[in-house]
């Protein structure tokens, strides 16, 4: 026998399990999550998890920004903790990219972000550890940090069921069903769920998804690798996050007195595959970030590399997300 939902989301990483909350708060919607592996199994787990609202990008300014908030007020919105950790963050920019930034700045404060231009000089009071010397303006951002990506997924997941939530893990879906342009639902291993709407949040498998029905996003998987360094005694108090356009890097505190690190523009390689991927770092790869991150924090040029991982990022043509319904389908 089918189940039956009026939305069947697919996938329960931060985004599906975020999508099922706020649909279960309206008090109507039947919703079913279905998932082929655990929660958070996929890049949620290996996200970067930065919380800012430095985007260029004015959409994701705006939700960053709503985001924020959320984060800040975690246990009172969402109920338990997802780990949010206020660091502030500093976004660099040389010469030529100063008016850039100066732009990008004026910009976020209308739309009521935290965020200022701040001179080499007064960087330097900020974060007295950095070198800052190639720096010809940066912003910062008092109230960035990072989060737990995995807390935030599981307290989100455990409101949704408390709201009447289905979550369906361990459930691989095999195609979205379509009858004369209507979605209907959707095919598992499992049996079929019936269902008005359709929510794909399936990251760098999405376009699996959609292409059989004629929507192509033109998803892009991409191995992305994160380096974990052991702070040395000169910066144990800490830094700020660092989103450095200059040396190439993005690197935050992480617990445990560790710093985490990955360049801004991974390159692209052959593992496009995100059920078979290489998820160890190489040598090289350590290396080169750690020669970067030293470069603004020269502390850091000994630091002990700990550990490492390395995920597939879903990466549309623009760069930027996609959230909207597929053309020529109603649901």
């Amino acid at each position: 026998m089918s189940m039956v939902a009026d939305v069947v989301i697919v996938g329960a990483g931060v985004m599906g399990c975020s999508t099922a909350f706020h649909l279960a708060q309206r008090k109507g919607p039947r919703v079913i999550v279905v998932e082929k592996g655990a929660l958070a199994s996929g890049q949620t787990k290996r996200s970067g998890a930065l919380v800012r609202t430095h985007y260029a990008f004015e959409p994701e300014a705006r939700l960053a920004l709503a985001s924020l908030r959320t984060f800040q007020n975690w246990p009172e919105i969402i109920g338990g903790s997802c780990g949010f950790t206020q660091t502030g963050l500093v976004s660099t920019a040389a010469g030529e990219d100063a008016a850039r930034l100066r732009v990008e700045v004026d910009k976020l404060s209308s739309l009521g972000a935290n965020t200022r231009l701040v001179s080499r000089e007064e960087l330097r009071e900020l974060q007295p550890a950095a070198h800052l010397d190639d720096i010809a303006l940066a912003a910062y951002e008092p109230e960035a940090g990072y989060a737990n990506p995995v807390a935030a997924t599981q307290t989100l997941a455990a409101r949704a069921k408390d709201l009447g939530v289905i979550f369906k893990t361990g459930t691989f879906v095999r195609s979205i069903l379509v009858d004369h342009g209507r979605v209907t639902g959707i095919d598992t291993n499992v049996g079929p769920v019936d269902a008005l709407t359709v929510v794909v949040v399936a990251g760098p498998w999405s376009d699996r998804l959609l292409k059989p029905l004629g929507v192509e996003i033109g998803i892009r998987p991409l191995r992305t690798q994160l380096a974990f360094f052991d702070r040395p005694m000169e910066l144990k108090s800490g830094h700020a996050a660092f989103v450095d356009a200059i040396t190439g890097v993005h690197f935050r505190p992480h617990t445990f007195g560790l710093t985490m690190a990955g360049l801004t523009a991974p390159q692209p390689d052959e593992q496009r595959n995100p059920d078979q991927f290489d998820e160890t770092l190489s040598r090289e790869l350590v290396a080169d970030v750690q020669q970067r991150v030293a470069a603004r924090l020269p502390a850091m040029a000994n630091a002990r590399f700990t550990r490492g991982h390395a995920g597939i990022y879903d990466m549309s043509p623009d760069g930027h997300a996609v959230l909207d319904h597929a053309p020529a389908f109603t649901g």
